[in-house]
């Protein structure tokens, strides 16, 4: 649950968990969130305030972005940001994964989407959510149990496989089509199609003609198996 509250005068977005678990695992799982975003600071990661690490009250406090999510913005009805602001958008987000997989030890998001882009007053998109984030210690992550969104994620993390930072290239490739197309992703497949057309059938999404061949081709090289 996300709540819109006033935190000594200032804005801010106050996520509460809930699944207020009391085992150790869920717990150590919260704190290090709280960690990783601890770390962070970028113009185009949303800004960590703080926390309440007791249950049963676990949230994560950080700035509130007034226009919402990504997703909302580009799949509403008769969208009509322009091209060149939607190529901004998508820099943004480019920069944001950068501070990440650029940090020591690297970031892997897991979970980079549209849904978790949020964009504040002056259209900047900053990435946040990071629920699934690993850290990544010179070895390749363990995706076990992991529960991400199927129309996002890359072909490795579907079949369970190791992965590392370039399946968050992958799923920017997905939100850059969507900048590109303002389509849904994989529309009427249902979340198991996708992992079996992705995952299995090494399917890629239809890039359309009259997308600019220089995104075009940006796109099509997230999605190669070395990206």
């Amino acid at each position: 649950e996300v709540y819109h509250a006033d935190w000594n005068g200032t804005e801010v977005a106050v996520k509460k968990f809930l699944d207020q678990d009391f085992s150790g695992a869920a717990l150590a799982e919260f704190k290090r969130e709280v960690r990783i975003m601890r770390r962070l600071r970028h113009p185009n990661v949303v800004l960590f305030m703080g926390a309440i690490t007791r249950p049963p009250n676990l949230s994560i406090i950080t700035e509130f972005l007034p226009r919402g999510s990504l997703y909302r913005i580009i799949h509403r009805p008769h969208c009509q940001i322009e091209e060149r602001r939607r190529l901004k958008m998508a820099l943004d987000v480019a920069r944001g994964m950068n501070c990440l997989h650029s940090s020591n030890p690297t970031i892997v998001h897991r979970d980079l989407k549209s849904p978790n882009l949020l964009v504040d007053k002056n259209w900047n998109v900053k990435v946040g959510d990071f629920g699934l984030s690993r850290l990544k210690h010179n070895t390749f992550l363990s995706s076990k149990s992991t529960a991400g969104t199927p129309e996002w994620m890359a072909p490795e993390v579907l079949r369970n496989e190791n992965s590392n930072e370039k399946c968050d290239v992958y799923s920017f490739g997905v939100i850059l089509w969507e900048l590109a197309t303002l389509k849904l992703a994989w529309s009427g497949m249902n979340p198991m199609q996708v992992v079996g057309a992705v995952g299995f059938q090494n399917r890629r999404l239809d890039i359309p003609k009259e997308v600019d061949p220089p995104v075009a081709r940006i796109i099509w090289q997230c999605w190669q198996n070395d990206p």
